[in-house]
């Protein structure tokens, strides 16, 4: 049995069916959420060492990659010593059999692979060192149909069941062995993918089970939680959701209840780059820009980042730097040329060109006065603002928060120094430095990286702000497990029949990430530890 019917119960279920298994699917939602976050997604894997890569001219390595991911996750606890074993686990798959495996299901990727969290710290630091995020052609829908397919392929054959609207509450343990679930039956609902959903009780269930996986994903979608989760308190008392509501992580304390091991609550991955979707589908739909590494970050008081804090370069350090000034939002200044060549939106509804496999449209993403999902933003999004000079964005940015934070004199004082900085033909700022070195890459000169040029040139305008918003999202802690899945209690010991996997277990052994992501692991941990606990599972019934 399952509980959660997002990408890495998916996986789970179709590997523990194509092992000769019957298996039943739970989830709270309606079937029209099937597949959970993953269908909202992007669609970013890590690879190593790809082809893509290399055709890029990329030169990686697993040994590289393991000492990038070491660097980022900063492992400093003693229950982490399973987490680098999933560590080590999962970069030998990414360089590995992983791109052959979704190969053989017919998942395509994307030719031109991106650079995320690119660090700037030093060769010990935080970051990737080469590019890695490579792009399922399809996004996020597109790595799930395989599996999909292979479930449906089991419910004509009679040997997987889908039980949609059964909100699990607790396990059923029976001489000491996980035997079942238990939960409500929720009223039918005719709420869309991802809208949310009636919790209104209809009647009860229990439901028998020779071996239970847990995945039932994060708390994104629970402020509440995100908020007493935060490390060292402190949490904005504003933010965007970028998960559904039913991402809500009620059924991991039922988990713990029953001996399983929650660890690591505190580790989170939110993003500093939120904006309001101008067409919400959940509560507080915040959707994350995507940036290059152009344009100038502010603080709410009009100050720039620190260095290496540019547009992309560190999620956390960016968020951490941002909420001690006391405020919950930033600012990127830009201009119209910058946004539309490095603004790409997080979500594979924001991208209809790589979602529907549309070269065409795709072709079409730069075209002046194209209809496209990023133009919409900036036509409708309460968060975009645009003026001709320094002085009239200043006014409309006070004008928006209310708060009457930034010195008009200082934001033109700031932009003509970036502007001196490019006319001089070298400069001492280590921003244009880094966009310089970023266009030495062929996707960044080709697709992410706008040529240096002066802000306030006529010609690239006019001037854009965008205020930017802390996105929930991602749970890096979970549920302790072992390299099969099986979760473990308090003493370190397996729960007899009880596996997890995907966010409710931190994407593998309670937490594989440690304190920072490289981005494109989080699909990658739900396949690599769904595929393990579908296996495991099976063996063990």
């Amino acid at each position: 049995m399952v509980v959660g019917a997002g990408l890495a119960g998916l996986v789970a279920a179709a590997q523990a069916y194509a092992a000769g298994r019957r298996v039943a699917l739970l989830d709270q939602e309606p079937e029209a959420s099937v597949g959970g976050q993953a269908h909202w997604s992007f669609g970013g894997l890590f690879l190593v060492n790809s082809p893509e890569q290399r055709r890029l001219g990329v030169r990686d390595s697993e040994e590289l990659a393991l000492a990038d991911w070491h660097a980022s996750a900063g492992f400093d606890r003693p229950e982490d010593a399973l987490a680098k074993e999933w560590a080590a686990a999962y970069v030998n798959f990414a360089a590995g059999e992983k791109r052959a495996w979704l190969a053989a299901l017919g998942v395509g990727l994307f030719p031109l692979v991106q650079w995320a969290e690119r660090g700037g710290y030093g060769p010990d630091g935080h970051g990737n060192t080469v590019p890695r995020f490579h792009v399922v052609w399809g996004t996020g829908p597109a790595l799930l149909a395989p599996f999909l397919a292979k479930l449906r392929e089991g419910v004509d054959a009679g040997r997987v069941s889908f039980h949609f609207r059964h909100r699990a509450t607790g396990l059923i343990k029976t001489a000491g062995r996980i035997s079942g679930v238990r939960g409500e039956l929720l009223e039918s609902s005719a709420a869309g993918r991802g809208e949310k959903s009636s919790r209104h009780r209809a009647g009860d269930f229990k439901a028998a089970a020779a071996a239970v996986v847990v995945t039932t994903g994060g708390i994104g979608g629970n402020h509440e939680s995100v908020r007493r989760q935060w490390p060292g308190g402190g949490a904005p008392e504003t933010m965007l959701s970028g998960v559904p509501a039913s991402v809500d992580g009620d059924f991991l304390p039922a988990v713990s209840q029953a001996g399983g091991n929650l660890i690591n609550g505190d580790r989170m991955w939110h993003y500093p780059e939120g904006i309001h979707n101008h067409s919400p589908v959940w509560p507080r739909h915040g959707i994350r820009i995507l940036p290059g590494p152009s344009a100038l970050w502010l603080d709410a008081a009009g100050r720039m980042l620190p260095p290496p804090l540019f547009p992309g370069f560190d999620s956390l350090g960016a968020l951490r730097h941002i909420l001690t000034t006391g405020h919950a939002h930033s600012w990127f200044v830009l201009n119209r040329t910058i946004a539309l060549k490095e603004f790409a939106l997080s979500g594979s509804e924001q991208n209809p060109d790589l979602t529907g496999k549309d070269v065409r449209l795709l072709a079409s993403r730069l075209r002046p006065g194209s209809d496209t999902p990023l133009q919409r933003f900036l036509d409708r999004g309460v968060d975009f603002l645009q003026a001709k000079t320094p002085a009239g964005l200043a006014g409309k940015m006070n004008d928006l928060t209310g708060a009457g934070l930034i010195d008009a004199t200082e934001l033109e004082r700031l932009v003509r120094a970036r502007d001196r900085q490019f006319s001089s033909g070298l400069g001492k700022d280590p921003q244009l430095a880094a966009i310089r070195a970023a266009r030495r890459f062929a996707t960044d000169k080709i697709m992410r990286v706008a040529p240096p040029h002066r802000l306030t040139d006529p010609r690239h305008g006019p001037l854009l702000a965008v205020r930017l918003s802390v996105l929930t999202r991602k749970s890096l802690g979970g549920l302790h497990t072992d390299l099969q899945s099986r979760v473990l209690d308090a003493a370190g010991q397996p729960v007899p029949g009880l596996f997890a996997a995907g966010e409710a277990a931190g994407f593998g052994g309670g937490g594989i990430h440690g304190y920072r992501a490289l981005e494109g692991t989080f699909l990658g941990g739900c396949l690599f530890s769904g595929r393990s606990a579908g296996r495991a599972a099976a063996l063990a019934v």
